[in-house]
């Protein structure tokens, strides 16, 4: 916890924008620094990594990675692939070093489909959208703890993008996420185009109507930015159909959510591929950290007190050792 209380340490709030019911905080630091890897879009589509199923039959919650080239390569928490047998997730961000060959963990976004598209998997350029991360990121945690393993609820995920479609009027034949990405594609461009990466800028914390919904931070304002657009689709998408416009987050609120993150216990374990994987949780908040050479590269911290519609199977508080 001390590295993720140290770079936090260093960050100062710069001057929030708000559009359409969202503010956005940029974060700042000193201790940015370039990034020494490829994002996991650059390197499949400069042919230096492939994800693809780990058989012929595949299983549901688990990919095979593979890194070809000589760089590292940064997946992300929440990044969608999509093609092969059905679309899924990371469910945690991985360093996977050079010529390295690993199994990633996974979660379906496509419950209705398992029948092979393609052969191998491309990204989607989009993350799932926060109120679902939020909720993936607790269960996660609580199957970290139990069993060592990475794995979410997955008829958590298949429900909450269920009640996503329905409050989004968006139907689709096989329950994919993918598609109420693409039914509100015109409204999230509005958004992204609301919200720009400023110089140095090496993270945001994200509020709608007025209340704090997450904090995302990398190592790196070049992985940020690349980041950006994904994420500000990503905290918009799951509140499009209750957004007051108009209602704008102030500095207290964002300030106490600060400081939870700050308060929250960090559990540690080994990473899947590069460094340390910390899980964060508290009274009201869930998310996870990767570690690696003494320096965050990136961090997710969500706002569970938020009266969200969402399905969560995990209350939003540390579990007991007996409960464990």
């Amino acid at each position: 916890m001390q590295t993720i209380n140290d770079t936090l340490s260093h960050l100062h709030l710069g001057a929030a924008t708000a559009f359409e019911g969202m503010t956005v905080f940029p974060l700042f630091s000193d201790l940015f620094r370039d990034k020494d890897y490829l994002t996991l879009d650059e390197a499949l589509e400069q042919g230096q990594a492939r994800v693809i199923e780990v058989s012929e039959e595949g299983e549901v919650p688990n990919l095979l990675f593979e890194n070809l080239g000589k760089s590292k390569v940064l997946l992300v928490d929440g990044d969608e692939l999509v093609g092969a047998k059905q679309n899924r997730i990371v469910n945690l961000s991985i360093l996977v070093g050079a010529h390295t060959k690993i199994e990633i963990p996974v979660s379906c976004v496509e419950a209705g489909r398992w029948s092979r598209k393609s052969d191998e998997f491309s990204s989607a350029k989009r993350a799932m959208y926060s109120r679902a991360r939020a909720s993936k990121a607790e269960a996660v945690t609580v199957r970290m703890r139990r069993s060592g393993e990475r794995y979410s609820d997955q008829s958590e995920v298949w429900s909450n993008i269920a009640m996503c479609s329905a409050d989004l009027d968006v139907d689709s034949e096989t329950s994919s996420m993918s598609d109420i990405y693409e039914s509100h594609e015109q409204r999230l461009d509005r958004y992204r185009e609301a919200f720009k990466a400023q110089d140095g800028q090496v993270g945001a914390l994200f509020a709608i109507n007025g209340k704090p919904q997450g904090l995302e931070l990398f190592d790196s304002s070049e992985t940020f930015s690349h980041y950006l657009g994904r994420l500000v689709s990503s905290y918009a998408l799951g509140f499009l159909a209750e957004v007051v416009e108009g209602k704008e987050a102030t500095l207290p609120e964002i300030e106490t959510f600060m400081a939870s993150v700050k308060a929250a216990r960090a559990e540690q374990f080994e990473a899947l591929g590069e460094g340390e994987d910390l899980r964060l949780s508290g009274e009201s908040l869930a998310g996870g950290a990767l570690v690696a050479e003494d320096r965050v590269v990136h961090l997710a911290a969500f706002n569970l007190d938020t009266d969200s519609k969402v399905v969560r199977r995990y209350p939003h508080r540390w579990l007991s050792d007996e409960e464990l």
